[in-house]
């Protein structure tokens, strides 16, 4: 599971979420690194900036925090561990201890009880805190307990990788569905064809 080299721009709107990462951040995250047509990868978090749109984008860090590349690089390495988890699931094969411990640390590192909180406007309530320091932690925090619920609910039944190579992206399947995205299907059901008229000359 080695780290993507952005070869190829891609915006994140271009690319369709594959089925399952509107609910599971932790299965947008593993998609975050996609292998194109042409031997060409795409890494949707390869700088600071576009690691800050990423999470911004999914309400988990403010726009304009500034984010530094120490923070897009731990970013990055979650999602390689939260990858290695997804794929020994799919492969009904037993996790890497390590990518375990991983998703574990970051789940350990912030603090997790809703605090009384008193604001001037609203009066008593709670809620978590995470101060603007900790944005990346608070980040990598909830994106490693979507992953553990992921991992553990009825749904990791349906998770698969997509079938239509080179592409690397996972999802949850729906009905008889295996690609991630109608292009992937598209590429996949061509592919099928022109093998079966080379087979037939």
């Amino acid at each position: 599971m080695g780290e993507f080299v952005v070869e190829a721009a891609i915006d994140e709107a271009v690319l369709p979420s594959a089925p399952g990462e509107a609910g599971h951040l932790a299965l947008a995250l593993a998609n975050s690194a996609v292998a194109l047509p042409g031997g060409h990868t795409a890494d949707l978090l390869g700088t600071p900036a576009q690691a800050e749109q990423w999470l911004a984008r999914r309400g988990l860090a403010p726009v304009g925090a500034g984010l530094a590349e120490v923070c897009a690089t731990r970013l990055r390495s979650l999602r390689e561990q939260v990858r290695s988890l997804l794929a020994s699931r799919v492969a009904d094969q037993p996790a890497l201890p390590a990518a375990v411990t991983a998703i574990n640390g970051a789940m350990t590192r912030v603090p997790t009880a809703s605090l009384l909180l008193w604001g001037e406007q609203t009066g008593p309530y709670r809620a978590t805190p995470h101060p603007t320091a900790a944005i990346v932690e608070h980040a990598l925090a909830v994106i490693a307990a979507d992953a553990a619920d992921l991992l553990t609910s009825p749904d990791a039944t349906r998770l698969t990788a997509c079938a239509s190579p080179p592409c690397n992206r996972f999802l949850l399947k729906h009905g008889r569905r295996q690609w991630c995205s109608t292009r992937c299907g598209d590429r996949a059901r061509a592919a099928c064809a022109y093998a079966r008229r080379t087979a037939m000359e």
